[in-house]
C-alpha cells in the first residue's frame, strides 16, 4: 500500500454496524479496522457515504454481502484517496472521487476498487458526488444496456421520486426518452414531474395500466423499469408496447409472478433484469468506462445533479434507514462523515 506523502494512517475507524439482523435501531457506531487495500484497490477518506435501499435490506438480514466484500453497509461514497494498492496508478492519491463500492462506506475509511472511481469536478459538492455513483450505474445498465432504451422512445419508471426514479428520470430526458412515472402521493407526482417527468401517475388514485395506455394512445411504453416485481410484473406487460422490454432491478412487492406467457410471444416482448454487487470487478469497470464517457460529463458540466432529500451525521444512520423505510424521502439520503 502507498500512502500519500507518507502520512501515517490510523490502525482503527469509525463505522456503523449491528450485532444481529433488525430495524433502523439495530445500527450503533463501532470501531472498525482500516480496510486492508488489494494490489488494485484505493483507500478513500469518505467524505459522504450514500444511502441505499439494499443497505436497509442487509440490515435487516436480507441481502448479504457477497464473498470478499466488506460486511460494512455503504454502496457508494465520495471523498478523497489516501492510499492506494500496488497496482493503482500512484498519481491516483489525493484526489477526490465519486465511488461505487461493494459495501463499506458507513466508515471513516472505505476501500474500493481504482477502476470504479469517478473523479469528483472543482464545483461538485461531495455531498451530491456521493448520491451518484449507485442509481447511475444501476440505472444506466438497466435501463440503456439491457433495457436498449435509445431516443424517441418512451419508458415505464416506478417508485419516480426513489434515488432510482429519479436518475432514471433525469437520465431518460437527458437521452431522448418519453418518461412516466409512478409515485404514492400528489406531492410526489408534482416533484417528480418538476424533475422532469412527461408524466407521474398516482397509483393509489389511478390505474397506471388505463394511465399509461391513454397516456401514449393504446400503443404502450417500449421500456418498463421495474423494482416491485410480484403482481406488477403481468401488469406492467399490458403497458408495454409491442417488441416491448421488461427489465427487473428489485422485487419490493415479491420475488414471484404469475405471467401469460402467450403475451410474451404475441408482443415479442424481453423479459429481464440484474443486480449490480455482486458483478465482476472487470464487469464494473467497464461500465464506469462507458458511463464515464457517455453520462459522468453531464453531471461534470452541471446539466445534470442528483436529487437530494436529506444529509444526516455518520451517528444517524438509524434515523437515515427509518426515512427510506417509510417512504417520505424525494431523492437521495446521504451519510455526511467528513463532510467538505
Amino acid at each position: 500500500m502507498v500512502v500519500s506523502n507518507g502520512a501515517d494512517l490510523p490502525e482503527t475507524m469509525q463505522a456503523i454496524g449491528f450485532d444481529a439482523p433488525g430495524g433502523p435501531d439495530v445500527l450503533r457506531t463501532m470501531t472498525a479496522p482500516l480496510p486492508r487495500l488489494r494490489p488494485d484497490d484505493v483507500l478513500i477518506r469518505v467524505a459522504y457515504a450514500g444511502v441505499n435501499r439494499p443497505d436497509c435490506l442487509q440490515r435487516a438480514g436480507a441481502y448479504p454481502p457477497p464473498p470478499g466484500a466488506s460486511p460494512l453497509l455503504g454502496l457508494e461514497v465520495s471523498g478523497e484517496i489516501v492510499a492506494v494498492g500496488t497496482e493503482v496508478p500512484r498519481e491516483m492519491i489525493g484526489q477526490y472521487v465519486a465511488a461505487l463500492t461493494p459495501g463499506g462506506g458507513y466508515a471513516e475509511y472505505c476501500a474500493a476498487h481504482w477502476q470504479h472511481c469517478l473523479p469528483v469536478p472543482e464545483g461538485m459538492m461531495l455531498s451530491e458526488a456521493a448520491a451518484i455513483p449507485e442509481t447511475l450505474f444501476t440505472v444506466w445498465h438497466n435501463l440503456f444496456e439491457r433495457g436498449l432504451a435509445r431516443d424517441g422512445e418512451s419508458v415505464l419508471i416506478h417508485g419516480g421520486t426513489s434515488g432510482i426514479g429519479t436518475m432514471a428520470i433525469m437520465l431518460g430526458k437527458a437521452f431522448g426518452l418519453q418518461v412516466i412515472v409512478t409515485c404514492g402521493d400528489t406531492a410526489k407526482c408534482a416533484a417528480a414531474t418538476r424533475i422532469g417527468a412527461d408524466l407521474a401517475i398516482n397509483y393509489r388514485e389511478q390505474d397506471f395500466v388505463e394511465a399509461v395506455l391513454a397516456h401514449t394512445e393504446g400503443k404502450g411504453v417500449n421500456v418498463v423499469l421495474d423494482m416491485v416485481s410480484g403482481d406488477y410484473v403481468a401488469r406492467n406487460m399490458r403497458c408495454l408496447a409491442e417488441d416491448g422490454r421488461h427489465v427487473t432491478i428489485a422485487v419490493l412487492g415479491g420475488a414471484k409472478a404469475d405471467l401469460n406467457m402467450a403475451v410474451v410471444m404475441m408482443k415479442r416482448l424481453t423479459l429481464t433484469g440484474s443486480t449490480l454487487r455482486p458483478r465482476t470487478d472487470s464487469f464494473k469497470a467497464a461500465l464506469a468506462d462507458e458511463i464515464a464517457d457517455n453520462a459522468w460529463p453531464l453531471f461534470c458540466d452541471g446539466e445534470l445533479s442528483p436529487v437530494m432529500d436529506m444529509t444526516f451525521p455518520l451517528a444517524d444512520a438509524a434515523a437515515a434507514h427509518a426515512r427510506m423505510e417509510n417512504g417520505d424521502h424525494i431523492g437521495k439520503i446521504v451519510l455526511e462523515v467528513a463532510g467538505q
